[in-house]
């Protein structure tokens, strides 16, 4: 640091930091699911993407495809996509709002435990994990019960 360049810390964990929590507190648990089932919607699209190209195969191979895609595993798949978006989507409309200042509150002095987070942040979380368990059991209801 004696030329004025600021050090960073090294990087040992690589990807493996993704899923790896640290102290394992409700707010990574969060973090790390959000970075999982932002990258399993992703995949989702990506295959959607590519089942929708059947249609330009003629009308016989979308129906096989949808036949095939039909069966109960892929509906219980899609219901694991449709959780995953209800979580992905509650935990990202709480993340723009603490981005936008709505659950950061007035600056303070920066001691662990941080209060802002304990006081305002997770009872944000908390709010937000319960409106996407109503949505995911909603659509649980509609997936398997008023779909039939």
């Amino acid at each position: 640091m004696a030329n004025g360049t600021i050090s960073k810390p090294e990087n040992r964990l690589g990807i493996v930091g993704w899923f790896y929590a640290g102290s394992f507190s409700f707010e990574r648990y969060a973090y790390i699911l959000h970075r999982i089932t932002g990258l399993g919607i992703l995949l989702y699209f990506l295959l959607h993407i590519f089942g929708s190209s059947a249609r330009i195969s003629g009308q016989s191979s979308w129906e096989s495809l949808m036949h095939f895609l039909g069966k109960p595993i892929f509906v219980a798949g899609e219901y694991l996509v449709f959780i995953a978006f209800c979580f992905h989507a509650m935990n990202g409309i709480r993340l723009i709002l603490g981005e936008l200042g709505f659950s950061i509150g007035k600056p303070g002095r920066p001691v662990y435990p941080y209060r802002i987070s304990l006081n305002r942040q997770r009872p944000l979380l908390v709010v937000f994990m319960i409106i996407a368990v109503i949505f995911i059991l909603l659509g649980g209801y509609d997936f398997f019960i008023a779909g039939h």
